[in-house]
This record gives C-alpha cells, sequence and structure tokens, in this order.
C-alpha cells in the first residue's frame, strides 16, 4: 500500500496542548504499569501510540477519557486539570470520544439503529438528529447496510459504523484503540483514508490512535509515541521513530521501515 498521510500537520501548525499527561504512574494490584509518564498531544494532530501487549495503551486511553484516575500525576485537556472530571463531563464539555477496541456497537441492532441510540443521546432537535445519521451513513458508506444488524457486518464496516456512533456528538478528540484488528488490506487502506479525512475535514481535531499494526499507524500520523518497561521511550515524526535506536532495541527491530 502506498502512503495514504501527504503531509505533517505538525510542519504548519500551532503547537497547541490539547492533552498533557504530567508525571503520570499508576499500579494495578502492586504492579506498576505506567511509571512517570508525560507527553502532550498537540490540537489537530493524528497521534499514533505503539508498543509491546500489556505495556499500557489501553491504560492510557482510559486515562484520558475518566474510567480510570492515575495514582500520582495529572491529566489536562484544554490546559485544564480534568483528574476529578466524570467520564460524562468529559464527553459532554471537552468532547471527547472513543472508538473501543473490541465492540463499539450494538450487536441486535440495526446500522440505522445503533446511530438513532446514539444520536437519541447527544443530539437534542429532531430533525438534525435524522440529518446527521444519514450524514453519516452517506459518508462512510454504509447504505447498502442501513437495516443489516451489526452482527452480520463485516469487519471493516463495523468499523466504520463503530468510527460514526463515536462521531455524532461532533468531538475534538477522538481515541481509537486497535482499528486495524482484523482487518484486510483493503478495508484497513479505506479506514486509513477515513481516518486522515477526519484530519482535513476538521484541522482541530485530535485523533489518538493505538493499534499493533505499526506500519499502518504510522502511516498516517504526524507523530507517534512509544512506549515500553512503563516508560515513553521515544517520541517524534515517524522517520525519527524508525531511526530512535532505543525504539529499534524494544519495538521495532532492525528492519521496520514505513515505506
Amino acid at each position: 500500500m502506498g502512503i495514504i498521510k501527504k503531509f505533517y500537520i505538525t510542519k504548519f501548525k500551532k503547537e497547541r496542548p490539547k492533552i498533557e499527561l504530567k508525571n503520570i504512574s499508576l499500579s494495578f494490584n502492586k504492579r506498576q504499569i505506567l511509571d512517570n509518564i508525560t507527553c502532550t498531544i498537540r490540537e489537530g494532530e493524528i497521534c499514533g501510540l505503539l508498543g509491546p501487549n500489556g505495556v499500557g495503551k489501553s491504560t492510557i486511553f482510559n486515562l484520558i477519557i475518566g474510567l480510570l484516575k492515575p495514582d500520582y500525576g495529572s491529566v489536562f485537556i484544554d490546559k485544564k486539570k480534568v483528574n476529578n472530571i466524570p467520564i460524562y463531563k468529559r464527553s459532554s464539555e471537552f468532547k471527547v470520544s472513543i472508538v473501543p477496541q473490541n465492540g463499539g456497537v450494538f450487536s441486535d441492532l440495526t446500522t440505522y439503529q445503533n446511530l438513532n441510540a446514539i444520536a437519541d443521546l447527544v443530539i437534542d432537535e429532531k430533525k438534525e438528529r435524522l440529518f446527521k445519521i444519514e450524514y453519516m451513513i452517506s459518508k462512510f458508506e454504509l447504505d447498502a447496510v442501513k437495516l443489516i444488524k451489526a452482527k452480520y457486518l463485516s469487519g471493516g464496516q463495523r468499523k466504520r459504523l463503530s468510527i460514526s456512533m463515536a462521531l455524532l456528538s461532533n468531538p475534538k478528540i477522538i481515541l481509537m484503540d486497535e482499528p486495524f484488528q482484523g482487518l484486510d488490506l483493503i478495508s484497513t487502506r479505506s479506514l486509513q483514508e477515513t481516518i486522515v479525512n477526519l484530519q482535513t475535514e476538521d484541522n482541530s481535531r485530535c485523533c489518538v490512535i493505538s493499534d499493533h499494526a505499526a506500519r499502518d499507524l504510522l502511516n498516517i500520523s504526524d507523530r507517534a509515541i512509544i512506549l515500553a518497561n512503563k516508560k515513553i521511550i521515544a517520541h517524534g515524526q515517524p522517520k525519527e521513530l524508525i531511526r530512535n535506536e532505543e525504539a529499534k532495541n524494544l519495538y521495532f527491530g532492525n528492519t521496520f521501515n514505513i515505506n
């Protein structure tokens, strides 16, 4: 597959922090998951989050949405400390939305019913709600499966439906956990284009994506963060990261390339 992303937004956009993790440490049952993590994710960028299994990528997502609180350190969104702000307020006030690794759709509801269930919660005006549902169906090419139950959709169709549901609230921060998992090459390419288009449609929207498909993720990322051994071991633009010796030793290996 050719490279989807033709530009890096960090080249021309001011570095406005959207999400900041400062000195974050977290343990589960005396097992330390994150150790003094500090990073900034900027407004308008696609940021990749990479690292081995169990390194804490999903944990970072849960800290951002408010499902977890750190043992030490602070989470900031738009420069406001949000440690004690609950999930629903982060969603409504800070426009945070998540596409989970598994699920994200109601299996026994049709595509239309799935969208309507979420739209009912986040859009008050009925006409706007109906318009937004039809817009998402068209935008994500779901017309052919509009009346099909989600459990009968292909992997790519379910991913597109899950993303469209997450976008109904017009989020400014969208977190995607393993979006390329289980997709074939054509579906992966289509999803890459979808994610890049989200950025070009709203260049203030921040997308944070975690996935083990490192090449697919780096090909659409403005910057990426590599986690290993409970810490951030490298961060920067993709071509910088694959030359980073610590990232090679602990994650990529010596033969990895994104071309």
